[in-house]
């Protein structure tokens, strides 16, 4: 099969980002990049065409990590409280989600999380302090220290 040399509108995962002159085989080309409308073939007149688009992403991601530097220095150094629901010994009544934990970081900081970006193991299902790791866009990743306390009933 013969590679064809295409330009990427939009990331695709273990190929490229959007704005890349890449080359690809035929098939995958045909098949899949350009009837999805993910690529078009590259030509002499492309290349502006794809530093201006390298140029937008490029921007894009400078006010990503911009964004979540901000979110990340709000966050760290500070205890978020979740009051829940527990019984006798610390157990509490189901789990606490990543719902949950937005909730609490925006009522708490004001910062907007969201709960895709929180990486929860397993649920947490006991009252005490707890480090959730949080991957922001731009690569940002941190620990937030959540404090689940048992609500008064």
């Amino acid at each position: 099969m013969r590679d064809i040399k295409v330009l990427l509108r939009s990331d695709v995962d273990g190929v490229g980002k959007r704005g890349d002159i890449i080359d690809v085989s035929g098939g995958f080309a045909r098949n899949h990049l350009l009837p999805s409308g993910k690529a078009i073939v590259a030509t002499a007149g492309t290349e502006g065409q794809a530093a201006a688009m390298r140029k937008s992403r490029d921007l894009r991601d400078a006010r990503d990590r911009e964004s979540s530097d901000t979110i990340a220095r709000t966050l760290v150094g500070n205890t978020v409280t979740l009051s829940v629901r527990a019984g006798a010994g610390g157990k509490l009544f189901g789990s606490v989600s990543g719902a949950d934990i937005v909730k609490a970081v925006e009522a708490h900081t004001g910062a907007v999380v969201d709960r895709k970006d929180l990486v929860l193991p397993e649920p947490i299902k006991t009252i005490g302090v707890h480090n959730v790791r949080v991957e922001l866009l731009g690569g940002v990743v941190f620990e937030l220290t959540l404090d689940v306390v048992a609500a008064e009933a």
